[in-house]
């Protein structure tokens, strides 16, 4: 079975439960396991509020405005990328050479997202998206099914 879908989304905090809504729903109708779900839903969560807080310029043209997020659940993999058109990642991101995750202070309020995409997924990539100036946050994970599921025959 494989199923995708891409949102274009404005980026406001009322976007973020949206697309978490959607990606449940999707994986809930094809009898993905509730804890993977759960996980998928807490990294999508985290990957779009960085993207509606950090995504964007805020210049007059709609471009800064919006970021996309698209989710492939094929076979037995989910992937899923946001990606955004704000000024990126630093070098010392991350996931880039030469980068380290950053400590976050237990009191802390924000900063915890990526390191909580990592925890809940398999495989974590933060970058660049070609061309264009922005961020790209995909990570996928091994899905596991709920007894009986209809879909995974087909």
């Amino acid at each position: 079975m494989s199923i995708w879908w891409s949102l274009h989304l404005r980026r406001e905090a009322a976007s973020v439960p949206l697309a978490r809504r959607l990606l449940i729903g999707t994986m809930e109708t094809a009898g993905v396991d509730p804890d993977i779900s759960f996980d998928l839903s807490v990294a999508l969560s985290e990957a779009c509020a960085n993207a509606v807080e950090h995504g964007g310029d805020d210049a007059p043209d709609s471009s800064s405005k919006a970021y996309r997020v698209t989710a492939y659940l094929d076979g037995e993999l989910c992937r899923i990328e946001v990606a955004d058109t704000g000024p990126g990642f630093p070098a010392s991101a991350p996931d880039r050479p030469g980068g380290a995750v950053r400590p976050v202070p237990d009191d802390a309020e924000d900063g915890r997202g990526l390191c909580l995409i990592r925890e809940l997924a398999d495989h974590v990539h933060i970058g660049s998206t070609p061309g264009r100036s922005g961020a790209v946050v995909s990570f996928d994970k091994i899905l596991k099914w709920r007894e009986g599921t209809p879909l995974l025959a087909v």
